[in-house]
């Protein structure tokens, strides 16, 4: 399946690093956050990706344009240089488009500039480029592939009440936005999207607002609650919290490192 990520907002709760380089290009450990989300969807076969950009979008074209392997992978260097010897290559086989999807655009719209590249999808992923976590993300698919449901997202536990959601046992969900109580879940993204997305977004709209509580309407909107892992890079106090945890070698989201013989990668 193809990889939807959207990487065009401002990212400004993050302003130390977001006022020179774009969130999805700020580093947990060595290597931009973007960079292990997406390595977060190789390792379950998924690795043609569709990157929607925006603010300062031309940095992440760059970025790939030039990216190196020996400037955040073991290598060994001889010969004067004639001869660099990487020590475990990772994107050789990612495709990724580039698409420049407006710079104040949501993410309905964001997703709507991306569809001509997602011809032939019957289902598809999606993702905010900023939070990781370590979702079996086959059983998510299960679960959204046994219900007739245009839209899937977790559902996480938090402190925010922004997009908290309301589900049933079988994971329908019955509402969705800013709600006080401290029980509920909230959108943690992690989105499986049938292409019949598209006849629920209008122009102007935001993905999670309009869309879905039109999908609700109709229920076919479902959510799959999640108890491990989930951390969103939202501040600077977030990146914090990643980077720690990288440098400690406690790094759930990082399901690479669980099986490295895993035939997938």
């Amino acid at each position: 399946m193809k990889v939807v990520l959207f990487c065009g907002g401002l990212g400004t709760r993050l302003r130390e690093h977001s006022d020179t380089i774009p969130k999805p290009l700020v580093n947990v450990g060595s290597r931009p956050v973007l960079w292990h989300l997406m390595s977060y969807y190789a390792h379950y076969g998924h690795k043609d990706f569709i990157l929607c950009l925006g603010y300062r979008g031309e940095m992440i074209r760059e970025y790939f344009l030039k990216y190196s392997e020996a400037m955040s992978t073991d290598f060994t260097w001889s010969e004067g240089g004639r001869k660099v010897e990487i020590h475990g290559r990772n994107i050789d086989d990612w495709r990724i488009t580039f698409v420049d999807t407006g710079l104040h655009s949501n993410i309905g719209q964001r997703l709507l500039r991306a569809r001509k590249y997602l011809q032939g999808e019957d289902v598809f992923l999606a993702n905010y480029s900023d939070g990781l976590s370590d979702l079996p993300l086959e059983r998510h698919i299960e679960h959204f592939n046994a219900r007739d449901a245009v839209a899937s997202f977790i559902a996480v536990r938090s402190s925010q009440s922004f997009h908290s959601v309301q589900s049933q046992a079988d994971g329908l969900v019955t509402a969705l936005g800013a709600m006080p109580d401290q029980s509920l879940r909230i959108n943690g993204g992690y989105f499986v999207l049938r292409s019949r997305i598209f006849d629920y977004i209008n122009e102007g709209d935001e993905l999670v607002e309009q869309p879905f509580t039109r999908l609700i309407a109709e229920r076919k909107l479902v959510t799959y609650p999640w108890e491990g892992f989930w951390q969103c890079m939202d501040t600077f106090k977030d990146k914090i919290t990643l980077d720690r945890m990288e440098a400690r070698g406690a790094c759930p989201w990082m399901v690479w490192n669980t099986n490295p013989g895993d035939a997938r990668r």
